[in-house]
């Protein structure tokens, strides 16, 4: 069998750089670009541990060491949570990435009668690595940013009524929401209709005319005694009744700037 060596050490260089890459762009590390190719050069080398004669966990934890050596060369140290952090998300993207190389290598790669499989001659990984690696790259970090910048904005809130009641809801901050009572100066959270049925009095609420985009409405408004978000409290706050549902994925609280900044 002919090993090409020089391709082979070429491939392994160009997905440790991409993978490389993609933790400096995630993570916006302000680094060198000599610096990434230098760690994906010290993951390329690594390629030639495979011919060593290694039993598969020594090899594991070869591969482990190596990936510590590509971080350190590549980002440096400067404390634990920055290096780990490096780390996980190196893994993270590698997985991604080693899974569609995987799946293609099976759907293109080889033929199979029942469960066996058979190599059927053609390798996608240069092609692969060449084409999809930066395509599938982006869509990675695009994907992960909104993830990031929306679920960023998720919080875990806790209310409590005037009748002493607490209920936990699921919070999200949108900094469109300005309203305030007009008397009052309060702002106001909005809550889906159904996480208060049985659970407060909504027959005396307070109406507080507000304005949308195209829209002039009344709100119901109730005061509470607190809403406490990360151990600050503020009582400087009413509920407003939403009675449709949010489309944000498992949101029943809409937050206020205003109320943000009230909280101590």
């Amino acid at each position: 069998m002919i090993i090409y060596l020089d391709l082979i050490i070429l491939l392994n260089f160009i997905f440790d750089t991409l993978l490389i890459t993609v933790v400096k762009i995630t993570l916006k590390r302000n680094i060198k670009f000599y610096r990434i190719l230098l760690g994906g050069f010290v993951g390329g080398i690594s390629i030639l541990f495979l011919f060593m004669k290694i039993n598969s966990i020594q090899l594991f934890f070869l591969k482990i060491i190596i990936s510590i050596l590509m971080l350190l060369v590549t980002f440096g140290y400067k404390d634990k949570r920055y290096f780990i952090k490096n780390m996980v998300y190196l893994y993270l993207t590698s997985m991604i990435l080693g899974g569609f190389l995987y799946f293609l290598n099976m759907q293109f790669s080889y033929r199979n009668e029942g469960l066996v499989f058979f190599y059927n001659g053609l390798s996608i990984n240069f092609i692969f690595l060449i084409i999809f690696c930066p395509i599938i790259l982006y869509i990675y970090i695009k994907t992960n940013r909104e993830l990031k910048n929306n679920y960023s904005n998720y919080m875990d809130i806790e209310i409590t009524l005037k009748n002493n009641r607490k209920i936990t809801l699921t919070g999200f901050l949108d900094t469109g929401n300005k309203l305030i009572c007009p008397i009052t100066k309060k702002g106001i959270i909005l809550i889906d209709k159904a996480s208060l049925k049985g659970k407060i009095n909504l027959a005396k609420p307070i109406l507080i005319p507000y304005r949308s985009l195209n829209n002039k409405s009344i709100l119901k408004c109730f005061p509470i005694k607190n809403l406490t978000i990360n151990n600050k409290k503020t009582t400087n706050v009413l509920i407003g009744i939403s009675e449709d549902k949010f489309n944000i994925d498992g949101i029943t609280c809409i937050l206020n700037t205003k109320v943000m900044e009230e909280l101590k």
